[in-house]
């Protein structure tokens, strides 16, 4: 029981960072982030083929995405162009990834430290989430989260398709960040499980002080409340989502960095983890940090126990999991008359 409880918590602890994400998006841009699980396979297999000394296909795509995000720039602005608005666009969308591919290209080795491979795979990650909400959200942030939600289906299916181009249909997996193990009792702690508590732990403590003690957190927060609102008192709410997507994919690139050590991942894998990191968010409401956090120990706990006595249908136990609590909610919900039009 112990070895069980080991193995959920620690899934459990992956599960918090992707559903604290998850919330992260949806409280400020009413996205469900499908392309979540995208974040974690790229995150990890870029870090995987980098530390085999290889140029992973997701820099490249950055690059692309940075051109498409800097020609909707010049489209949208067409009637208001300036010089500053122009030069801002070009360093965010042409310069950055550009350069990160020529870093890439300049460090990239069978030699290459652990920690500027998972620099380099976090960068990469990064500004490919900041592109897709420039591409794909930002034009459409006013619509239904209906509307939003396809679309978010849309983006899914198109990275994990350029997943299947860029990393091939075989799995890999990574060096560990640490070698290092702590014995305690019947139970034994490698350095890979103690990176993952202590990362989740870190995470969760930060971004409780950025929403609650810098200003940029606050503007987060009243984006997340009235969105119109917020643009009233002179808050970008195009910024806040910016961040919020910037955030979600770095968490989910740290996830994945963390697993990939772990166990071989696919380039479809990551959309299963997502599910899952999914499914926390759902029991927090989609707007609760503590709650989400620890449903998503209960469904690593409730996975792993389920692979040992049940694994043929530990998938459906888990996802079963959010049965009772959409009842509970349907009751507990007041009766909302359908609008018409």
């Amino acid at each position: 029981m112990l070895f069980l409880l080991q193995d959920g918590i620690t899934n459990g602890a992956i599960y918090a960072l992707l559903g604290l994400a998850l919330v992260l998006v949806f409280a400020v841009t009413r996205v469900i982030l499908i392309p979540q699980g995208e974040f974690v396979t790229y995150g990890a297999l870029s870090y995987a083929m980098l530390a085999t000394g290889q140029v992973p296909g997701t820099a490249r795509l950055a690059v692309a995405m940075g051109l498409v995000a800097f020609a909707l720039d010049l489209f949208f602005a067409r009637n208001a162009l300036h010089a500053r608005l122009v030069i801002r666009s070009v360093a965010l969308n042409i310069a950055f990834p550009v350069a990160l591919l020529g870093l890439i290209y300049a460090l990239v080795g069978p030699g290459t430290p652990i920690a500027v491979n998972i620099a380099l795979a976090l960068l990469i990650v990064a500004a490919i989430g900041l592109f897709l909400y420039r591409i794909a959200f930002q034009p459409i942030a006013h619509t239904s989260v209906l509307v939003l939600l396809i679309a978010s289906v849309g983006c899914h299916l198109a990275l994990q398709g350029l997943g299947l181009v860029f990393f091939g249909a075989e799995g890999l997996r990574a060096p560990a960040l640490s070698n290092a193990a702590v014995t305690a009792g019947p139970l034994r702690f490698t350095g890979q499980s103690l990176a993952v508590y202590g990362l989740t732990i870190g995470f969760i403590v930060a971004l409780w002080l950025f929403f609650g003690y810098t200003k940029t957190g606050k503007a987060l927060r009243a984006t997340a409340v009235n969105r119109l609102g917020a643009r009233l008192v002179g808050i970008r709410t195009t910024l806040s989502g910016q961040i919020a997507f910037l955030l979600a994919s770095v968490i989910g690139a740290i996830s994945g960095i963390l697993i990939v050590p772990i166990t071989t991942l696919y380039y479809d894998t990551g959309f299963l983890i997502g599910l899952k990191g999914f499914i926390a968010a759902i029991i927090g409401g989609l707007v609760s940090y503590p709650l989400t956090a620890v449903a998503a120990i209960v469904v690593g706990i409730v996975e792993a126990f389920s692979s040992f006595y049940a694994s043929n249908f530990k998938e459906v136990i888990v996802f079963t999991l959010i049965l009772p609590v959409l009842v509970l909610r349907s009751l507990a919900a007041p009766e909302v008359e359908e609008e018409k039009d």
